[in-house]
């Protein structure tokens, strides 16, 4: 199903940031260690001080993507991150990085990222209507969970070759040739309507979160997709102590025990739209969004050797699966139930609130590692996680039809 050339550069500056951002993946910890010698606390801090001040830093930008033409918006947002990017290599050729840049860079590029994510999204429900947005958000989903399996490795193979420097300097040109492709975009934009003598209030600021309080259904959603996606973030960086530490695991078997099962959310994107059109919407979000909170308990039973490998290739594999599944069908939910002029808004505390949730259990799930261990605290995480599927939305909250099912109204992906 064609969505249109407009829908095509807008797919292609996704996909090609996000396989420079997966490029880059693990160049920061790598520069901070290796070439400032951070002690392993400050390389966590690099991250979770990143996401925190960059979700900060964003709340007030929600109001002000809202009224601006939103492809201008991704523009800029692209070259800032460009610019921050680009000035690590600068830096590091003059002999003036240090890790104060680093954490400013993060948190640039952070804040940045969530209001290009707030404006495209607003802009892709602007481009693309009715049935077609599951198709749509199910492209994204596909793009990322490739990105994600393949960015890695070959992020690996240019860190090995040229040094995790040109490798940020890889993704900073990535941010260039997303605004590029945004700039290729022809026909028209979309901006709330906005009284210029109107001055921005502190009411202003929480104007998404109000509207998605106010939502049932997108409550629902809002509280489950932040603690799912906290409670799972908040383990990789005790995965990667557990395997790498612990068990000793070669560094390409810690490649492939999180790049083969990647795959599984470019297959589970394909096939959400397909199972909606069979089976519903809300029942293929309810099915997937539980198992997607089951599987990670089987993380318990990971050990050294080859059967502990094999053991998070399969969990892995089927949680992604089904988070490629239900992803595509909660953004479209949520864009569906989300008026034009509050798209933005609603994007953006979606954004702070993932960032910050993340975070904070990132911190908390450090503590409580310390305390006792990574694979108890990995533990710990997956029985909480059995808990978050009675957060989804019950079928009395979806006030809108779902959308029809004939091959006519739904294309296959």
């Amino acid at each position: 199903m064609k969505l249109g050339s407009s829908f095509g550069w807008l797919w292609s500056a996704y996909a090609v940031s996000t396989y420079g951002t997966w490029i880059a993946f693990g160049a920061f910890p790598l520069i901070a260690v290796r070439v400032l010698h951070s002690s392993a606390f400050a390389v966590s801090l690099l991250e979770a001080a990143g996401l925190a001040v960059a979700a900060i830093i964003a709340i007030p930008l929600g109001p002000w993507v809202e009224h601006r033409s939103k492809r201008p918006v991704m523009i800029a947002m692209d070259l800032a991150r460009f610019l921050a990017m680009a000035s690590v290599p600068v830096a590091y050729l003059f002999g003036l990085l240090s890790y104060g840049q680093l954490l400013v860079v993060s948190v640039i590029s952070g804040t940045a990222s969530i209001a290009f994510t707030a404006a495209s999204g607003a802009y892709l429900k602007y481009l693309v209507r009715g049935a077609h947005l599951l198709t749509a958000n199910g492209r994204f989903e596909g793009t990322s969970w490739v990105a994600t399996a393949a960015g890695p490795p070959l992020g690996g193979a240019l860190i090995g070759l040229l040094g995790p420097v040109v490798t940020i300097m890889a993704d900073a040109l990535s941010y260039l040739l997303s605004a590029l492709a945004v700039l290729r975009i022809r026909g028209g934009d979309v901006a709330a309507p906005r009284d210029p003598a109107t001055r921005l209030r502190g009411a202003d600021l929480l104007r998404g979160w109000r509207f998605i309080l106010h939502d049932r259904a997108l409550r629902c959603l809002f509280l489950n997709s932040i603690l799912v996606a906290g409670l799972i973030t908040a383990t990789v960086p005790l995965l990667a102590v557990l395997l790498l530490g612990e068990y000793h695991f070669p560094a390409w078997q810690y490649g492939l025990a999180f790049g083969i099962p990647a795959l599984g959310g470019f297959v589970g994107a394909r096939l959400s739209a397909r199972l909606v059109r069979r089976y519903g919407r809300h029942r293929v979000m309810t099915v997937s969004g539980w198992l997607r909170s089951l599987f990670p308990l089987g993380l318990a039973f990971i050990h050294p050797g080859i059967t502990g490998l094999v053991t998070v290739i399969v969990v892995e594999g089927l949680l992604i699966t089904c988070m490629g599944i239900f992803n595509p069908i909660y953004a479209t939910e949520r864009l569906q139930r989300t008026p034009a002029d509050h798209a933005a808004q609603v994007l953006s505390a979606w954004g702070v609130s993932s960032k910050l949730v993340q975070a904070t259990l990132m911190v908390v799930w450090g503590i409580l590692a310390t305390l006792t261990s990574p694979l108890a605290a990995i533990t710990i995480s997956g029985v909480l996680l059995l808990a978050t599927p009675l957060l989804l939305p019950n079928r009395t909250h979806f006030f809108h039809p779902e959308p029809a099912r004939s091959a006519e109204d739904v294309p296959a992906a």
